[in-house]
């Protein structure tokens, strides 16, 4: 029963973020398709920040009138929403609209602001949720949280998606050549292109080298289709998780109805002798409360402060400047760093369900750690197209580890201070509602809009500057 639980909670956290993460890993294939081309990253950045209307309106309901919503139905309606937006996706994601004199991708940026709008709700109802079932359980949600973006990204692997290569573009001029002018322009043009002119006034032939995208294995359809199923496996996991929730609960009634309590054996004292008074009987028969360790403002202070800084670095600045502090070492430099970075998110959450360690000081240490390497990244992206090492393998084995590090010790540190036991079972000022706020306060705040140029790799033509 016990591996049950944990299975459909797990499947119940990857529901969290599958859609938008989905949708990210998707991007290089969408920007070819879809009218916006290059500037489609930063329409779903400004699309996705507008979604956090909803966790703003169930803060302030929950602010102004507690009591008023329950976790159970607004779940049921965000993960069939996100549903039956994702099973669209796959129908709509090219249908254009002329708009503004100019074609562009309405349905699929409504769409998205849906998607968006379940996946910033999830973490305002989730973990509540969460917090009805015993402590150890939010440790597996958080393992199924990091699969929700290593699933998608291996999808778009085997897909294929935005992989390039390098191919001879032979170009014809119309003008008459002489071999002065010929030679002039063969030094002219470098290692990255050859003139080839046979006698004087023939045409001439510039062969350079072009990036061409790749086919994909599968189609969108396909991969929005797997996203959807996704959804539903969410869906049905959590609906067997509330059905089982509601069962612990009776079961705990009629145990608690039926117990009978007994009284330890021990030698009476000369003032224990004789029948026993009203204030005895009532002391034996009162439940123990439960003792809270006191937790000092200072402390929840920094408690807030580092899941804010923690979730803004891994949810808002870094990821969007990924493709640039990756892919000028190339594409598998960029590739092996989503991919492996996105397996370090569970791997650090499994770290944290069998290797524990809730002090605050270590945590904070390896929130420093992780951030030191996720400095390391930004400086890469604001060097590119001309990083360090670039050219050298040293450097894209270090892109690629420090992407991984930055992931791991961060992700370790989202369910260690989230499972501390000052923030379970508190009254609702430091409840989970507040504390999944500030979990998205962070990227709400300082995600940048990213550029949508594309990085300079080797000899291929770069995507001119918007």
């Amino acid at each position: 029963m016990a591996f049950l639980t944990h299975l459909l909670v797990c499947t119940f956290g990857m529901g969290s973020w599958v859609a938008i993460n989905g949708l990210w890993v998707e991007l290089p294939l969408l920007v070819t398709e879809l009218p916006e081309g290059w500037y489609l990253p930063s329409y779903l950045t400004v699309v996705i920040q507008l979604a956090n209307i909803g966790p703003l309106l169930i803060t302030l309901l929950h602010h102004f009138r507690p009591g008023c919503l329950s976790e159970v139905p607004i779940i049921f309606t965000v993960l069939g929403v996100g549903t039956v937006a994702c099973t669209l996706f796959a129908f709509l994601w090219n249908v254009t609209s002329w708009v503004l004199g100019g074609h562009h991708s309405i349905a699929f940026l409504v769409l998205t602001f849906f998607l968006a709008l379940v996946d910033c709700t999830s973490s305002v109802t989730f973990l509540p949720f969460m917090s009805r079932l015993p402590t150890h359980y939010l440790t597996t949600f958080f393992v199924g949280e990091g699969l929700s973006g290593l699933l998608p990204a291996l999808v778009a692997l085997a897909q294929g998606s935005g992989l390039t290569t390098c191919v001879n573009v032979t170009e014809t001029s119309g003008t008459t050549q002489n071999p002065e002018t010929t030679r002039a322009m063969d030094t002219s043009q470098g290692a990255g292109s050859t003139l080839v002119s046979e006698l004087a006034g023939t045409a001439a032939q510039v062969v350079h080298l072009e990036s061409r995208y790749l086919p994909a294995h599968f189609s969108p359809l396909v991969f929005f289709l797997l996203l959807s199923f996704m959804m539903a496996c969410c869906l049905v996991a959590f609906f067997f998780l509330q059905h089982q929730h509601k069962h612990w609960e009776a079961s705990t009634e009629d145990l608690l109805a039926s117990q009978i309590t007994l009284q330890p054996i021990r030698p009476h004292k000369e003032k224990d002798l004789g029948p026993p008074g009203p204030e005895d009987s009532g002391k034996g028969q009162e439940p123990p409360e439960e003792k809270t360790a006191p937790c000092h403002p200072a402390r929840l202070t920094f408690i807030y402060l580092l899941v804010a800084f923690v979730n803004a670095l891994t949810n808002g600045v870094l990821p969007s400047v990924q493709t640039y502090s990756c892919l000028s070492y190339g594409p598998v430099a960029y590739h092996l760093s989503a991919t492996l970075s996105s397996m370090a998110n569970p791997l650090a959450c499994f770290l944290s369900m069998f290797l524990p360690n809730r002090s605050l000081p270590f945590l904070g240490v390896l929130a420093l750690l992780g951030t030191g390497f996720g400095a390391y990244n930004m400086a890469m992206a604001v060097m590119s197209p001309c990083p360090l090492m670039q050219g050298h393998w040293g450097g894209e084995v270090l892109i690629v580890v420090s992407w991984v590090l930055f992931i791991g010790c961060l992700s370790y540190v989202k369910p260690a201070v989230l499972s501390l036991g000052q923030l379970k079972g508190r009254s609702p000022p430091q409840g989970p509602v507040p504390m999944t706020n500030t979990w998205k306060l962070g990227p709400f705040k300082v995600r940048p809009v990213p550029k949508v140029t594309e990085p300079v790799v080797g000899s291929w033509e770069a995507e001119p500057s918007m």
